[in-house]
């Protein structure tokens, strides 16, 4: 089993989310983060500047079999893409084991 967190534009979320539900990933958690990335540069609106090194973003954490680790990939790949700076990022990594807490099931029945 794999962990994939991807951190996105919030704007993209709703696009991404869809995406997901589309090829069947029906479970995954998000919160609102903000982060600090390599644009310096602010923004000037209506004569106030604003700081653009503080960026707004959303991480989506999600649990998936192996199997399902390349098309979950593609799908966030895609759809989380504008081809500007600041897209965001994905991470993953190995999960050694998964339970659902109410039936007792282990490993990849636990997460459908």
């Amino acid at each position: 089993m794999k962990k994939i967190e991807a951190i996105i534009r919030k704007s993209k979320f709703e696009e991404v989310k869809k995406a997901l539900h589309d090829i069947d990933v029906t479970f995954f958690t998000y919160w609102d983060v903000t982060g600090v990335g390599n644009e310096q540069v602010g923004q000037v609106y209506r004569g106030i500047a604003y700081s653009t090194s503080d960026i707004q973003r959303r991480i989506i954490s999600i649990v998936v079999s192996n199997d399902f680790l390349e098309r979950t990939l593609e799908v966030l790949l895609s759809t989380a893409y504008t081809g500007a700076v600041g897209d965001g990022k994905i991470f993953v990594s190995e999960i050694e084991q998964a339970y659902r807490i109410r039936t007792g099931e282990t490993g990849n029945t636990s997460l459908n």
